[in-house]
């Protein structure tokens, strides 16, 4: 089994990514492969609402410029997902949230590429603004049909320079609950994989409020 992670900070071994290491040792102890992919200092183009993906069907975005498709991919064929993002102005990092609307979806109107799989957010900040981008960051999960993994609180680490995270010490713990959790969601999953079905997927119904 695999899980990637993915690190929407511009900076390679911010806080970001030490948060997001924390999570995949407890992963890689309980026998789990572990990858983090760096995006957050890519150029990634957001979403130009050309509705292509789901007019072709072929589990790809439009916008061929980036190496959006082939993370797409990774991603569907990982196990689990964890997304990682430090905090910009109370939200999401612009390039992780032009990552996240291409990516997911197009996972979205292909047949739900990443329904079921186990998920995880994780965001580093040095003050405030934590809640509000790990709440962001869950809705992509939550309409993903995706199961999510917690920990003993919400998952946010607190640290200005990099690695400050590491003295956080609830912090720290979150994190290492976290690992802990995905591990045995990942386990248990595959233990009953053939005891119990899945539900089929249904055709979304879409609605609009019109006054």
């Amino acid at each position: 089994m695999k899980v990637i992670a993915i690190n929407g900070s511009p900076n390679k071994e911010g806080n970001t990514f030490h948060a997001l290491k924390m999570v995949g040792e407890e992963l890689i102890s309980g026998g789990i492969e572990f990858e983090i992919l760096h995006i957050g200092n890519k150029m990634i183009h957001g979403c130009m609402a050309c509705g292509n993906c789901s007019a072709n069907q072929d589990e790809k975005c439009n916008i061929k410029t980036d190496d959006v498709n082939k993370w797409i991919q990774q991603l569907k064929n990982a196990d689990g997902i964890i997304l990682g993002s430090p905090v910009y102005y109370s939200g999401i990092a612009g390039t992780m949230k032009c990552f996240l609307d291409r990516v997911f979806f197009v996972a979205g109107v292909n047949r739900g590429l990443f329904r079921h799989k186990v998920a995880a957010a994780v965001v580093a900040v040095r003050r405030t603004g934590g809640s509000a981008t790990f709440d962001s960051l869950n809705h992509y999960f939550s309409i993903s049909e995706m199961i999510i993994a917690t920990s003993n609180y919400w998952n946010v680490i607190h640290g200005r320079n990099a690695g400050e995270v590491t003295r956080d010490g609830e912090g720290v713990q979150i994190m290492r609950v976290l690992g802990k959790n995905i591990t045995w969601l990942l386990k248990m999953k595959e233990a009953t994989s053939d005891k119990i079905k899945a539900p089929e997927i249904e055709k979304k119904e879409i609605t609009n409020f019109i006054r």
